[in-house]
């Protein structure tokens, strides 16, 4: 009786940990809708910020009991889990999506990602060579330049895919452009993400352990994606939609289970589960794969609590405002002038282009992701970390606000005779 008792208990307590979570992020939904924002902006501050206002209001007894040690463990295999199902959608969505813009303007355009690069190399060198002790950390140099560059060159996917459907961009040129230059960018830091890791102990066995993992990984999910291909196994899915969301959900968590349980971290397996499912092969690999990665997207905002738990509640000392005043500079500067130039370069009109800088710098989820995984790595540091994820927030929250703005002066510097014949619909 005793041990039913305990096991209700044990159930009560997590249910009701998740709705205070799911309220928290309602109420950042709710509010950054209000503000004309992107949800993600919400759910990621308030996130964030859940943890150590729980802590700071609580104190460290009362909060140790509201959220005991094996309950938090229970929420991070969560959050794994939740991590695994977004992005083997995320992934999958890269492989599908076909670039239909002009090929010029788009590889222009990721050319420009290399000025973001380069500021990440420039905060890399000031953190290094400026930065404190415990802004610094303990990775290696190489790990660490590597990490801050690929992080200024994020542009968060499905986010941006959400900002276009909204604003009714999908189908304008610098819509296709931005999210054309966006998959290739994404793409490209996703495949670079290893060197970061296996740099991050500054030995040779270690980089060359991880590459070996990963190349294992890679070679395992190259055989699954053999297997669900074949006639037999393609027939069975397409006849049984909840089972192949079943399977693809247990090859997602399994895969980055496994990859973690090997040295590396979750976000590779799940990556490489992405590359596993068959893309452009019928319709029931998308379906599948989209419900899946729906469920994962239901479940990440309990990532960014249990994030801010993470790395908010530790003592590192003042908040360095400095560091995340040249963060956001450089973060916001390089997306802004890289895209603009490369879409420039690329036959694209000023406005436009600047459209395609506004819609680059957006960030969100995936900056998030990566930050995370930087940290888990031992690359970022809590200060450091912090500055980014201030940098992720501004420059996504200013994509509508910048779109807006073009809109408006685009329209004000028109000629006159346009403006008129666009308002009767002369040709």
């Amino acid at each position: 009786m005793d041990f039913v008792s305990d096991l209700l208990f044990g159930v009560g307590h997590v249910l009701a940990v998740l709705v205070v979570i799911v309220v928290i992020i309602g109420l950042g939904r709710f509010a950054a809708d209000r503000l004309g924002q992107p949800k993600v902006v919400g759910e990621i501050t308030v996130g964030l910020l859940a943890g150590p206002i729980a802590l700071w209001l609580l104190g460290p007894g009362r909060f140790a009991a509201v959220l005991p040690g094996e309950l938090f463990t229970g929420l991070q295999f969560l959050t794994h889990a939740a991590l695994a199902l977004f992005l083997v959608g995320t992934i999958h969505q890269l492989r599908l999506h076909t670039v239909r813009a002009s090929a010029g303007a788009i590889g222009w355009t990721v050319a420009g990602s290399l000025v973001p690069a380069a500021t990440g190399v420039l905060l890399a060198g000031y953190v290094l060579f400026a930065g404190t002790p415990s802004v610094r950390g303990a990775a290696s140099a190489a790990s660490l330049v590597v990490m801050l560059a690929l992080s200024l060159s994020v542009t968060a996917v499905p986010v941006l895919a959400r900002i276009l459907a909204d604003r009714r961009m999908t189908e304008t040129p610098s819509g296709r452009v931005a999210f054309g230059a966006a998959v290739v960018v994404d793409s490209t830091c996703w495949l670079l993400l290893p060197v970061a890791a296996g740099l991050a102990g500054g030995q040779l066995a270690q980089f060359v352990r991880s590459l070996v993992v990963l190349v294992g990984a890679a070679l395992t999910a190259l055989v699954i994606r053999g297997l669900l291909r074949t006639r037999v196994v393609d027939r069975w899915c397409a006849g049984r939609p909840g089972g192949t969301r079943v399977l693809i959900g247990v090859l997602a968590v399994g895969m980055a289970l496994a990859v973690e349980e090997l040295g590396l971290t979750v976000i590779f397996g799940a990556v490489l589960a992405g590359m596993a499912v068959p893309a452009g092969e019928g319709d029931h690999w998308k379906n599948a794969v989209e419900k899946v990665s729906s469920l994962g997207r239901a479940l990440v905002p309990i990532f960014f609590v249990v994030t801010g738990i993470t790395v908010f509640t530790k003592d590192f000392g003042a908040v360095p405002v400095l560091l995340i005043g040249i963060t956001v500079v450089l973060g916001a500067g390089g997306k802004l002038l890289g895209s603009y130039f490369g879409a420039r370069l690329g036959g694209q009109s000023r406005w436009d282009s600047m459209r395609i800088g506004a819609m680059m710098n957006t960030r969100g989820l995936t900056e998030l992701i990566v930050l995370q995984f930087g940290y888990s790595m031992g690359i970022l540091t809590a200060p450091l970390f912090l500055a980014l994820v201030v940098m992720a927030l501004v420059t996504t929250a200013l994509t509508g606000p910048l779109l807006g703005l073009i809109d408006r002066a685009e329209l004000r510097r028109r000629p006159k005779a346009e403006v008129l014949d666009g308002a009767t619909g002369a040709k």
